[in-house]
């Protein structure tokens, strides 16, 4: 699949040729949350797909104070593709926010971001292209109930793929009894597994809105699934998990399900990540292949690996920006919280793909997840990545051994390097640790991120009582 407009022109042709009645603009805040204006497709024309589109910036959060709260929408046409779920015909375009007071794309626009960390790599030389593979995981449920207030807090998720299901007497007087249990839904056919016509039915709408669909399957846990998709450049790769998070939940809802892409939903079982395989290119030639060394990677990838691993515990306060990130990030769910590099091995943070040759050799970092925002998880992968290699940094490895049966003792013994534990540890060492950053990154960015992290996610989760401190605590 590719571009269905390459230019203006194209656009009011294909528009024409679609009946489109409205114009959908996008753009991502700090937390990756998508937002949109939309326009009567008679209102706009080429003056403003070109100059932009004003909006209030004070309105969308940790961006512009109310006194300077003007911003403009630039539209970048080529990303148009047609809604697929609205009634009248919409075509939705993703924008960047330009900041009319300093006369520049804005400093906290992730998109501009992204661009702008494209723009500095080929300054420096290295690479003159960048491709990025998220793999999006993410569970469908049948119910989702949320309590959250001064003297009660709970949640309760049901899906009918759920063990805790085995003796429930539906309505219809019928329990299939066909359930994968707990870490047992990885591949099992139909009818164990439910999701199969719901997961083609996102393939289907992918492929619609561009996306070039592989491959669809269940995934370890009860009412999870993964959809996989080809690989782009960095900042298609992160407009596509835009799309593919927005047509999964549309899809899942218009079903009478809900979807979504929280780590760690379920206790005890496994939860989401977003997996991000990536590679750096100069003149056609893969720079992270080198025939007949380690998985065949060359020097250059083991260095961007060790810078990565270098700032990992500050990366994860862009790569796993949630509370919930680190309740998934422990040992015995294959999550990789072990930061070390290996072939095939998933238990490894960085996983080297099996069987790849000079166009297909990559590396595979796992700890990542689907809270982050896609253009800011990137950038600061790939700036940790060339810090990396700016110092040459050896990160630690290979190690093929089981690290998913080794404790919390031995990886100590070992002198393997962790990822941090929880939010507030990966925020204050980004506090502490963010000059890799700042080439793309500014100041005022940190400064605002790490506020925003401590104030809507740290502090409110620190301050709350759960179910299990009264289970452990109330009898005292």
């Amino acid at each position: 699949m590719g571009k269905f407009v390459n230019s203006i022109e194209e656009f009011f042709s294909f528009c024409q040729e679609n009946d489109v009645k409205y114009v959908d603009l996008r753009f991502t805040d700090l937390k990756g949350t998508w937002h949109h204006v939309t326009y009567r497709a008679s209102a706009i024309n080429e003056d403003n797909l070109t100059n932009g589109f004003p909006f209030d910036g004070s309105s969308i959060d940790k961006w512009q104070p109310i006194n300077k709260s003007d911003m403009i929408l630039k539209a970048d046409v080529p990303t148009a593709f047609l809604d697929p779920f609205t009634a009248d015909p919409t075509i939705i375009i993703f924008c960047d926010v330009y900041d009319i007071y300093k006369g520049q794309m804005y400093e906290k626009c992730p998109r501009s971001i992204a661009k702008a960390t494209l723009k500095h790599a080929e300054s420096l030389g290295i690479a003159d292209a960048a491709y990025f593979g998220p793999e999006n995981e993410f569970f469908v449920f049948d119910d989702v109930r949320v309590i959250d207030n001064i003297n009660e807090a709970g949640y309760k998720i049901d899906t009918e793929e759920g063990d805790w299901n085995s003796n429930t007497h539906y309505p219809d007087g019928y329990n299939s009894g066909h359930r994968g249990g707990v870490k047992g839904g990885y591949f099992p056919v139909a009818p164990i597994d439910t999701q199969v016509d719901l997961r083609a039915e996102m393939m289907d709408v992918l492929e619609q809105v561009g996306l070039e669909v592989i491959l669809g399957h269940h995934e370890v846990a009860q009412g999870q699934g993964e959809i996989g998709i080809v690989f782009s450049d960095m900042i298609g790769a992160a407009d596509n998990v835009q799309k593919l998070k927005y047509v999964v939940k549309m899809v899942a809802h218009l079903n009478g399900k809900t979807a979504t892409f929280m780590p760690k939903p379920l206790f005890g079982d496994n939860g989401n990540g977003m997996h991000v395989h990536q590679s750096l290119w100069k003149d056609g030639k893969n720079l992270f292949y080198k025939e007949g060394n380690y998985a065949n990677l060359s020097e250059m990838a083991l260095n961007y690996v060790g810078g990565i691993f270098r700032h990992a515990k500050a990366l994860a306060s862009i790569t796993n920006p949630s509370t919930n990130s680190y309740k998934r990030l422990i040992p015995g769910f294959e999550a990789p919280s072990i930061l070390t590099y290996s072939m095939q091995n998933r238990s490894a943070s960085c996983r080297i793909p099996y069987g790849a040759g000079e166009k297909t050799t990559r590396i595979e970092m796992r700890f990542p997840d689907s809270t982050a925002c896609p253009y800011l998880a990137f950038s600061a992968l790939m700036m940790a990545g060339l810090d990396g290699i700016k110092n040459k940094t050896v990160p630690v490895g290979p190690m093929d051994e089981d690290l998913f049966e080794l404790s919390l003792d031995e990886i100590r013994e070992k002198g393997i390097p962790q990822m941090p534990h929880t939010l507030r540890e990966a925020t204050e060492a980004l506090i502490a640790d963010n000059e890799f950053l700042r080439p793309v990154f500014s100041k005022t960015f940190i400064d605002d991120y790490q506020h925003y992290m401590f104030e809507r996610q740290i502090w409110p989760d620190e301050s709350r009582p759960t179910a299990y401190e009264f289970k452990t605590t109330y009898s005292c």
